[in-house]
């Protein structure tokens, strides 16, 4: 059951992301002054850029740290000037894996991230090979036992797009990409907190792996959020605990 608990696999993900802590400043801090370029330092009206300070307050960055990213973006300070790039392919057993870096020097990610790939079983494809298979949204995971009718009401009526049963009893709601921290906020009021929250790209379809399979994926997956430039990695595996 494991291998199709949305909660199990949830939760085994983002343990394996918590053990990478001291990437996460230089991502958010990325985020934030790629944020702040293109749509202005003003959060109340640049929905990724609240998304990024939010994120980055709920990791305990200084406020310091944010304001200078925030200043580099809209150039008060000088810094490094970074470009988004996505990569798409796929792993085992045919898998969808994207890729999304903000980097310096495209040249060297793509080589990281087709290496990456290659050495790990899976092959970097085109650009939108496999991007239609997932949708980009805000997604909210609440624990198995959580009252149903209620949390379904208050989502909506907080402007959900979607509230999504799973087998083991957990619940997604489903927001647009940028309104998750008001239904997030409107959620809490209602007395519902997520476990899990977070705007991604989430696979339309799944590809459950277990065994090997599953050991292999794993490896993929670790080998290219380790990069550098990456910031994040989707995939329709859904991984068996390995």
């Amino acid at each position: 059951m494991a291998g199709h608990s949305k909660w199990a696999n949830i939760q085994h993900r983002k343990g394996r992301q918590d053990a990478k802590r001291g990437k996460v400043f230089t991502k958010l801090i990325k985020e934030i002054t790629v944020a702040a370029r293109m749509g202005g330092g003003d959060p109340n009206f640049n929905p990724r850029l609240r998304l990024a300070v939010d994120k980055a307050k709920a990791e305990n960055m200084p406020g310091d740290n944010i304001d200078r990213a925030v200043k580099r973006g809209t150039g008060e300070l000088d810094g490094v000037t970074y470009e988004e790039a996505r990569y798409e392919g796929y792993g085992i057993g045919g898998a969808a894996v994207m890729v999304d870096c903000l980097t310096d020097n495209r040249t060297r990610t793509v080589a990281d991230v087709r290496h990456a790939f290659s050495k790990f079983g899976g092959n970097m494809g085109t650009d939108g090979c496999v991007a239609f298979q997932f949708k980009h949204c805000g997604q909210m995971l609440f624990a198995p036992g959580t009252n149903e009718d209620a949390l379904m009401e208050a989502a909506l009526e907080a402007g959900a797009e979607d509230v999504v049963s799973n087998e083991d009893g957990s619940i997604e709601v489903l927001t647009a990409p940028y309104e998750m921290p008001a239904v997030q906020e409107a959620l809490a009021k209602a007395g519902f907190k997520p476990e899990f929250a977070e705007v991604s790209m989430k696979p339309l379809n799944e590809t459950v792996l277990t065994g090997e399979d599953a050991i292999k994926m794993q490896k993929l997956l670790d080998a290219l959020e380790s990069l550098d430039d990456v910031q994040d990695v989707y995939t329709s595996a859904e991984i068996d605990e390995v």
